[in-house]
């Protein structure tokens, strides 16, 4: 099965802003996925960064309108323990032939991460449409993106890497960026602290981007 476009569309158009979120505590999981649903932003993407990520989502998951994603997924086994987890999308820092082909055996899709024209046109030329351009920033921002969108029309992008509240309107108003990935709405210190009010109020922040 090539990229599950649109179950891809569904999650991605849902909010503006997809949080990356890197978090290891398992106790506070479910408060910290529920303070980002109540702003706004649905789609969580944790990554699988910690020892305890996996616990992680599968508290998150349990939160009434959360749709919870994996990140840094690089090879077969963390897919599968994805799905085992209550993810229903991934999310790859990179695209390899072999971990594309490892998605079409897995029953939730991929978002792909690309960083040039030809590993876009390698993941199209696998059936993948939704790729996540990363890291972001580093590689030129929102003009390598507007740049694209002439001789690859077909495809649309979740960029990633150096997002935030100052720069993603600009990233957000190009045609073939369907949503930003950003870890500002999840700051260290917040989380640490608790302080999920405040994070509520940074998710409705960036939720309000789609206005």
């Amino acid at each position: 099965m090539a990229q599950d476009a649109a179950t891809l569309t569904s999650i991605l158009t849902a909010a503006p802003v997809v949080p990356v979120i890197i978090h290891d505590d398992v106790s506070t999981a479910r408060a910290l996925a529920e303070a980002l649903v109540a702003g706004g932003l649905p789609n969580l993407e944790v990554t699988l960064r910690t020892p305890n990520a996996l616990k992680v989502i599968a508290e998150m998951a349990k939160v009434e309108g959360a749709v919870v994603g994996s990140g840094t997924v690089r090879d077969l086994d963390t897919m599968k323990a994805s799905v085992d987890a209550g993810c229903r999308f991934m999310v790859s820092p990179g695209a390899p032939v072999k971990l594309l082909e490892d998605a079409e055996t897995i029953g939730i899709p991929l978002l792909p991460g690309i960083a040039s024209p030809t590993e876009a046109m390698a993941a199209s030329l696998m059936g993948y449409s939704y790729l996540k351009f990363f890291p972001a920033e580093a590689m030129g921002g929102a003009p390598v993106l507007k740049a694209f969108a002439s001789p690859l029309p077909d495809l649309k992008f979740c960029p990633t890497g150096g997002i935030s509240l100052a720069n993603a309107k600009t990233y957000l108003s190009l045609p073939n960026v369907v949503c930003v990935g950003g870890s500002w709405v999840v700051p260290g210190d917040k989380v640490a602290a608790g302080d999920f009010d405040g994070i509520k109020a940074l998710a409705a922040e960036a939720a309000a981007l789609a206005g």
